[in-house]
């Protein structure tokens, strides 16, 4: 049986891997493609008789460590130059002002619909109005480096933004100066943890000559994360900060405190260190997603009681980004499509205290609305492909034309 697991598993992360060399091609998130998979040997072991005893733990674990790592690896691709302060800004606003907006739209027609408190609906509801880095991030790839890095900037600034919304939501029975003020501070403390973890990790990155020494770093930054989490503090802050802190050694040498480091080396360490996040963080995603299809039913992928929920929920979605992408003045179509829900949505849904949970926002809804989101981007990426397919057919007439015209000319 142990020879038969090791091959399955091989198996599994090997077509993963093939799912993401072929999803620029084929234009199909692998987020899709993994979830099918999951389903597919779940049938399998069903008729087989192999029994699986509960995952739902791991399944959180894993999501805990890829969101950790998902974001690291987005953030260290983020460039700190005075030439991106327009598109932090707006991306920002991106992810903030549409989750607040559809959130509280959201939440009242739960709360007119169910009866529940508007603090129990918009506790349910945030989990919906997370942009997932884990499938974005990925999926931009066909983009512009402009649009890429929008992409990246928004979609980690949601996941931290909605981390730390739905923990102020959830957290606080009462909402009153003092509650604001708390927060606040939190936040304040979160950035002293991340300003002394940063010069602690960045310490040990230059110092450690043992040859194994990455895989305890990135240990020491989930840990790191486990106890902001248990401090109720928002510890998606230190890892984006010590992520784009290593990705910008070019433009912070100047800094007096980072001299210290002597950059040249940090910064060959940091190509070694990007490496194998990067890495870690595909095998860690490829995991959650197989064992979240895994544990997907039939009866809750097909529930007719949610679906026309899910599909309201994700067209409220999309005109909401639309309204704020013409606001922003946000040209380019494609990222409109680009506001897949999964990884983060997933994590804060399986987050819900069993007291605040609401029937109607269960895991059937969950799906379908990961699901029907994926397909929406899907689509709008196939266009953006065929549109310039399209363009680019004219302009390469015209240089045959061109070619043809001075070839007659000699």
């Amino acid at each position: 049986m142990t020879t038969y697991i090791i091959i399955t598993f091989c198996v599994l992360i090997l077509i993963a891997y093939i799912f993401d060399l072929t999803a620029a091609r084929t234009k199909i998130p692998t987020v899709i493609l993994l979830l099918l998979t999951g389903f597919i040997v779940q049938q399998i072991t069903f008729h087989v008789g192999i029994y699986i005893p509960d995952m739902s733990e791991l399944l959180s674990v894993l999501g805990t460590i890829g969101l950790i790592l998902i974001v690291l690896e987005g953030s260290m691709e983020l460039e700190l130059d005075r030439s991106k302060k327009q598109v932090v800004i707006k991306s920002f606003l991106m992810a903030l002002l549409p989750m607040i907006v559809l959130g509280s739209i959201l939440a009242l027609i739960i709360f007119m619909a169910t009866g529940a408190t508007f603090k129990e609906a918009l506790t349910n509801v945030l989990p919906l109005c997370v942009i997932s880095s884990a499938i974005a991030i990925p999926s931009a790839q066909a983009l512009s480096k402009t649009n890429r890095e929008f992409v990246t900037y928004e979609t980690s600034l949601s996941d931290i933004v909605g981390v730390v919304l739905f923990n102020f939501i959830a957290l606080n029975e009462v909402f009153g100066w003092a509650t604001f003020g708390f927060f606040f501070l939190y936040i304040f403390l979160t950035l002293l943890i991340s300003f002394a973890g940063i010069i602690g990790l960045s310490v040990l990155l230059h110092k450690i000559n043992h040859h194994v020494k990455f895989i305890p770093i990135i240990m020491l930054v989930v840990l790191l994360y486990a106890i902001t989490k248990e401090l109720h503090l928002p510890g998606l802050i230190f890892i984006m900060l010590f992520g784009i802190f290593l990705g910008n050694l070019d433009h912070l040498h100047k800094i007096r405190w980072v001299q210290v480091f002597h950059v040249e080396s940090l910064k060959k360490e940091f190509v070694r260190f990007r490496e194998l996040t990067i890495e870690t963080a595909f095998l860690i995603r490829t995991l959650f997603f197989l064992l979240f299809g895994f544990m997907i039913q039939t009866e809750e992928l097909l529930n007719l009681n949610t679906l026309p929920w899910a599909i309201g929920i994700t067209t409220g979605i999309y005109v909401v980004r639309y309204a704020f992408m013409q606001l922003f003045k946000v040209k380019e179509n494609t990222i409109l499509y680009i506001a897949p829900r999964g990884l983060i949505t997933v994590l804060l849904f399986m987050s819900i205290a069993p007291t605040d949970a609401i029937p109607l926002i269960n895991k059937s809804l969950i799906i379908q609305i990961i699901i029907l989101t994926a397909l929406v981007m899907m689509t709008g990426i196939m266009k953006a492909g065929k549109n310039k397919h399209a363009e680019a057919k004219p302009h390469e007439a015209e240089t045959i034309l061109l070619a043809s015209n001075n070839s007659s000319e000699q």
